[in-house]
């Protein structure tokens, strides 16, 4: 198995001057990365699949790449909230924040108690760590096991504050309100009233072609497609 020096080097020679230039443009630190194409890092990441050790160092390098493939390779469901916590804190890019440690955090048993405290945060990208977190949850979590009134409060949290939190939150919340009326059919009805409620979600997306989806839109093509309730077999992408 390979070590996490020789993983470095690996991701060194994978990065691109253009992928760079990309995820600069999406508000990565040029400092911080090799610029590795998501599906590189997927190429890499079927190699050592489960190395839980090995994942833990990748993300403790800082590197925002070998942090993205740590959330692939780790097992969600082995770690502690002591380690997704400390994840979530050190995470300082949406590309970590909205998908790396949601994707990890929506195996573990403490998913929604972690969410529901991550949202409560005053530092921006650990509140869309948070509402990313618990979209990853309602995704992949059976209706059954779900707390539907929580989730509703949330909606409602939602309606009454979206308009005025900091845009990776904005654009986080917006994505919950989605998820809920993607992935939980006993809440659809609610998701579709908060989405027309909170309408257009205006997010400063940077020098980037990258735009909000609008809530209600995705949700009428999801029902359109008859693909509502059906849940997702992993939050990781």
């Amino acid at each position: 198995m390979p070590t996490s020096a020789e993983i470095m080097k690996q991701l060194q020679k994978a990065g691109s001057e253009q992928t760079r230039k990309t995820y600069a443009r999406h508000g990565a630190s040029m400092g911080r990365m090799f610029g590795v194409k998501v599906a590189d890092l997927k190429t890499i990441a079927q190699k050592i699949q489960g190395e839980q050790q090995l994942a833990m160092e990748l993300f403790a390098t800082g590197n925002l790449d070998a942090m993205y493939l740590a959330g692939i390779v780790a097992d969600g469901s082995k770690m502690s909230k002591k380690e997704l916590e400390s994840w979530a804190k050190g995470s300082d890019w949406h590309m970590v924040c909205e998908y790396s440690v949601p994707g990890v955090a929506s195996e573990n048993p403490n998913c929604f108690e972690l969410g529901l405290k991550w949202i409560t945060a005053n530092r921006e990208m650990l509140a869309a760590t948070g509402w990313a977190t618990l979209s990853a949850w309602v995704s992949v979590t059976e209706d059954s096991e779900l707390d539907l009134n929580e989730i509703e409060n949330l909606l409602g949290k939602i309606e009454k504050e979206i308009h005025t939190e900091p845009d990776r939150v904005r654009y986080t919340m917006n994505g919950f309100v989605i998820a809920v009326g993607s992935y939980v059919k006993p809440l659809l009805k609610q998701a579709k009233a908060t989405a027309k409620k909170i309408g257009e979600v205006k997010v400063d997306m940077g020098d980037t072609a990258c735009k909000v989806p609008l809530a209600t839109w995705y949700i009428t093509k999801v029902e359109n497609m008859d693909r509502v309730g059906k849940k997702r077999k992993t939050a990781k992408c």
